[in-house]
C-alpha cells in the first residue's frame, strides 16, 4: 500500500501549498489564472511532447489496453448520456464525461504503477490512450462548443492542431513514430518546462480550493455525484467486468487493469475546464471527492486481487 499513501501524500501536500499561498495572497488575485494559462498553453504540451516523444509505441498493443478503452468509453459515455437526457450543455457535459473517466495515469499513476504494481510502464498504455485519443476529442469538443457554429469548416477540422495540448501530445507521436532523436540541447530545455506542468496544476488547484463551498453541493450535485460514482466505482467494476469475465483475464494482469482504471480524475481536466471557463466547480469537486474515494477503493481492490 506504499505506493498508493505515497502518491497521495505528494498530490495532498502539493495542494495544500496552493491553499497556504490563496490564503496568504501571495500570488495575488489573478494567481490561479496564470498557472492555469502556464499549464496549459506551455507546460502541458511541453510535458506531454517530451513524455510520448521517448515512449515505445508498441506498448500501446498490451494485451488489456482494449478492457481499458472499452472501460472509459462506458463511463464517459453513461454521464454524456445523462448529460443529453439533463441538458447540462455540451461543454458541462464533456468536462464531466473526462471526470468521469480520464485516470490520473501522470503524477499519481507512476508512483502506484511502482510500488503497487511493480512495473512503471503498465500504466504507459493508458496515458498514450488519453494523451493521443481522448485529449485531442474532449480539447476539439470544448473548443469547437465555444466557437458555436463561427468559422469555417475548414477551421473546425483543424482544432486538434491548434490546440497546444493536443498539438504537443501529437507532436511526441509522430517523433517516437518515426525514430527521429532529438538531441539534448533541443530536448532538455522542453523537459525543464514541462517539469513545471504538475506541480503548477496541482497548486493552482489548491489556490481554487480557498472559499469554495462544501464539494458537491448546489447546482452541481448532480453532475458531481455521478462523475465521482462512475469515476470511483463505476469504471473499474466495469474494467474487471471485461477483463474477467469477457477477455479471461486473470492473476497479475486483472489487478493491473482494475488498479489502472481506479485511478481518481487526473488534475489537468480541471485545467481544461478554467481554460474553456466551463464546468470549473464540476472539475473541481469531481476530482478532490473521485481522489479521496480512491484510497479506500485501492486498497480494497489491492486486497482482493493482489
Amino acid at each position: 500500500m506504499q505506493g498508493v499513501l505515497t502518491g497521495f501524500a505528494v498530490i495532498g501536500v502539493v495542494i495544500a501549498v496552493g491553499y497556504v499561498i490563496a490564503l496568504r495572497g501571495s500570488l495575488g488575485e489573478h494567481g490561479r489564472d496564470v498557472l492555469t494559462k502556464l499549464a496549459f498553453n506551455v507546460a502541458s504540451p511541453a510535458l506531454l511532447f517530451t513524455t510520448l516523444a521517448r515512449a515505445d509505441l508498441t506498448v500501446v498493443f498490451s494485451s488489456w489496453l482494449l478492457v481499458t478503452v472499452l472501460s472509459t468509453a462506458a463511463a464517459a459515455g453513461v454521464f454524456v448520456a445523462a448529460g443529453v437526457v439533463r441538458g447540462w450543455g455540451v461543454g458541462r457535459t464533456t468536462i464531466g464525461a473526462l471526470c468521469s473517466s480520464y485516470v490520473n495515469s501522470g503524477n499519481l499513476g507512476i508512483p502506484i504503477s511502482v510500488y503497487v504494481l511493480g512495473n512503471a510502464s503498465l500504466v504507459a498504455p493508458v496515458m498514450l490512450f488519453q494523451l493521443v485519443v481522448v485529449s485531442p476529442v474532449a480539447l476539439t469538443l470544448l473548443d469547437l462548443s465555444g466557437r458555436g457554429e463561427k468559422g469555417s469548416l475548414w477551421l473546425r477540422l483543424l482544432t486538434p492542431l491548434r490546440n497546444p495540448v493536443a498539438l504537443g501530445s501529437l507532436a511526441g507521436v509522430a517523433v517516437a513514430a518515426t525514430g527521429v532523436h532529438l538531441p539534448a540541447p533541443v530536448l532538455n530545455p522542453l523537459t525543464l518546462i514541462g517539469n513545471m506542468a504538475v506541480p503548477a496544476v496541482l497548486i493552482g488547484f489548491g489556490i481554487s480550493l480557498r472559499g469554495s463551498a462544501v464539494p458537491a453541493r448546489g447546482a452541481e450535485r448532480g453532475p458531481v455525484l455521478l462523475s465521482v460514482a462512475l469515476k470511483s466505482v463505476g469504471q473499474p467494476a466495469t474494467a474487471w467486468a471485461l477483463a474477467a469475465g469477457v477477455f479471461g483475464i486473470h492473476g497479475a494482469a486483472l489487478l493491473d487493469v482494475v488498479v489502472t482504471s481506479a485511478l481518481p480524475g487526473a488534475q489537468n481536466l480541471y485545467t481544461y475546464a478554467s481554460r474553456y471557463d466551463v464546468g470549473v466547480g464540476l472539475a473541481r469537486d469531481s476530482i478532490l471527492l473521485s481522489t479521496i474515494l480512491s484510497v479506500p477503493v485501492l486498497v480494497v481492490i489491492a486486497a482482493v486481487l493482489g
